[in-house]
């Protein structure tokens, strides 16, 4: 499925870029709309599961929805700055730092858990970006990552793939008159390994205890692991 804002060369990165930057003053009512509201109690999960880390490290941060709720330090990372500008709104205490999730700004060992919502599917290297996050955990830290999943089941995989062919791209065309940018959602998800993929991609990365917890079905899921004490 072709779309202007996925390409699966060097230009994927600045694509990503320029689609987050044109959908930053509505994601958070467009996460809302689009997923009926649930979207918020899966990050409600993301963040029990994080626990009361130390300090906690929040990739792709975007609008900074997840980061507000986790507790102890909380750094807030993102590309694009105009989803920080929006972050900085919130009535948090977390610091937001514009960098790339590739090459993060930190030392190794450096918190106690880093969360991802829906921004391993955004990356133009995953397996780099996961062995960026094993190295800037602590040892027996964790990472948690919410994202799309494929669901196994053959029957809701076709009517789930076409909500987000057809229902998605007319949000997204009646909200920012711009049917390609949520179009985005199943160009990237048909190359993303998903919830059983990134497992496996976790242990080859170096994570251990890897599993995943599923959502309406597999839709959604939340992907888990520790490094090594």
């Amino acid at each position: 499925m072709s779309n202007r804002f996925y390409s699966p060369d060097d230009q994927r990165a600045a694509r990503v870029r320029d689609l987050f930057a044109s959908i930053a003053c509505r994601y958070d009512l467009l996460n809302d709309l689009m997923s009926l509201g649930f979207h918020r109690r899966w990050k409600q999960r993301l963040v029990a599961l994080a626990g009361s880390p130390h300090d906690a490290l929040d990739l792709c941060c975007g609008t900074g929805d997840i980061a507000q709720h986790l507790h102890g330090r909380v750094v807030g990372v993102d590309f694009t700055e105009q989803m920080l500008r929006v972050a900085a709104t919130r009535s948090t205490p977390a610091c937001w730092i514009q960098a790339d999730a590739l090459r993060l700004p930190f030392s190794a060992n450096s918190f106690a858990v880093v969360t991802v919502g829906y921004g391993l599917r955004n990356l133009a290297d995953l397996e780099a970006g996961l062995r960026e996050i094993h190295r800037v955990l602590r040892p027996g830290g964790k990472l948690l990552s919410l994202d799309f999943g494929k669901p196994e089941s053959p029957l809701w995989r076709q009517l789930y793939f076409a909500h987000l062919r057809f229902w998605l791209p007319i949000l997204s065309y009646v909200f920012i008159g711009a049917a390609d940018a949520y179009g985005y959602i199943l160009a990237s998800l048909q190359a993303y390994p998903t919830q059983r993929g990134v497992k496996e991609l976790m242990k080859q990365c170096g994570f251990t205890e890897c599993g995943f917890e599923e959502f309406c079905a597999g839709a959604m899921a939340i992907n888990f692991g520790k490094k090594l004490d």
